[in-house]
C-alpha cells in the first residue's frame, strides 16, 4: 500500500492514496498507520478517494471530485480538519490529481473551496463558523470557560490568564458531555498582541496536536468575539507555526503552509 506523508505547522498525516475506494480502512488499521513508534506517525489519516464512490458524500460529487475521508490517529472518523484539507489539496497537485488554483474538495463536514499555486501557502474557505454559547473544561484542576464554536465539528475555545506554555495537556481535559456528546477539541489561548493569539490545543481523539486548522478559526472567533468584533483578520500562534485565520460577515478563511514530506510502501496488511 502506497503512503505519503505530509504535515501543515507540524499537524502531520498519512496520507493513502484510493481512488478507486478499494482500501477498507478500519479503526485498528488506521490506529497501527498513525502508531509513532511501530508505524508511520501521524495525528491523523486522509484517504483520497473519489467523491462518487462514496456514499455519505456522492451528493459533493458535482462539486468536488475528491473526497477527504479523514480518520483520527484513533480510528475514529471525524467530519472536518482545516490542516489536514490543506495537505490534502497540496497532495491532490502535487500528484497531478488537480491543477493549480482554486477546487472544492468534498469533507464530512461540506465541500470546502481550496486555493494554491505549484509551491507556498495553501488557503481554504472554512465556512461560516457556528457560535452556538458558551461551557467550560478543566485542565490541571483548573476550570477555564469559553465559546463553543463549530466549523462542522466542535470546538471548545478559551481565552486564559494562564500561561498556556505551561499547561499540561497530555491528559483529556474535562468537558460538558451534554454539550459535546461525541467529544470536543478544546483550545486554551492567549492574546499576545493586537489580532494575534497563541494557541494549544488537545483534539479529539488525536491528543494534543502541534497544530488545529478548525481550531485556529475557533480561536480566532473566541479573539474577536472578546474584543466586540465579529471581523478581521488574526495570526494564530501554534506549537508548529503560525498559520492566518480572516473573518468576514459570510464567512472564514484559513491560510497556512503545506508540506509533503515523505512517501513510501506500507507492507503490512490492514486488518480492521
Amino acid at each position: 500500500m502506497r503512503f505519503v506523508k505530509g504535515h501543515g505547522t507540524e499537524n502531520d498525516f498519512v496520507i493513502l492514496p484510493d481512488p478507486d475506494g478499494a482500501l477498507d480502512l478500519g479503526p485498528a488499521a488506521v490506529a497501527a498507520l498513525c502508531d509513532r513508534r511501530a508505524g508511520i506517525g501521524g495525528d491523523g489519516v486522509l484517504r483520497v478517494v473519489r467523491t462518487k464512490l462514496c456514499p455519505e458524500v456522492a451528493d459533493q460529487a458535482s462539486m468536488a471530485e475528491w473526497f477527504m475521508d479523514y480518520r483520527n490517529a484513533d480510528g475514529s472518523v471525524a467530519e472536518m480538519c482545516g490542516n489536514g484539507v490543506r495537505v490534502f489539496a497540496r497532495y491532490l497537485v502535487a500528484s497531478g490529481l488537480a491543477a493549480p488554483g482554486e477546487f472544492g474538495v468534498a469533507t464530512r463536514g461540506g465541500v470546502k473551496r481550496v486555493r494554491l499555486a505549484s509551491e507556498g501557502d495553501v488557503t481554504v474557505d472554512m465556512g461560516r463558523p457556528r457560535v452556538l454559547g458558551a461551557s467550560r473544561t478543566t485542565v490541571n484542576g483548573r476550570e477555564y470557560h469559553g465559546l463553543n464554536v463549530n466549523m462542522g465539528n466542535p470546538h471548545l475555545a478559551c481565552l486564559i490568564d494562564d500561561p498556556v506554555a505551561g499547561l499540561d495537556l497530555t491528559a483529556q481535559p474535562g468537558f460538558d458531555r451534554e454539550v459535546y456528546p461525541d467529544g470536543v477539541n478544546i483550545e486554551l489561548i492567549n492574546p499576545v498582541a493586537d489580532h494575534a493569539v497563541s494557541m494549544r490545543v488537545h483534539e479529539r481523539g488525536s491528543g494534543e496536536t502541534r497544530s488545529c486548522g478548525t481550531g485556529a478559526v475557533a480561536t480566532a472567533v473566541a479573539a474577536a468575539h472578546a474584543a466586540g468584533r465579529s471581523t478581521g483578520t488574526w495570526a494564530v500562534h501554534v506549537l508548529g507555526g503560525t498559520v492566518t485565520v480572516t473573518l468576514d460577515e459570510e464567512t472564514s478563511y484559513l491560510a497556512g503552509p503545506a508540506v509533503l514530506v515523505a512517501s513510501g510502501d506500507w507492507p503490512a496488511v490492514l486488518d480492521g
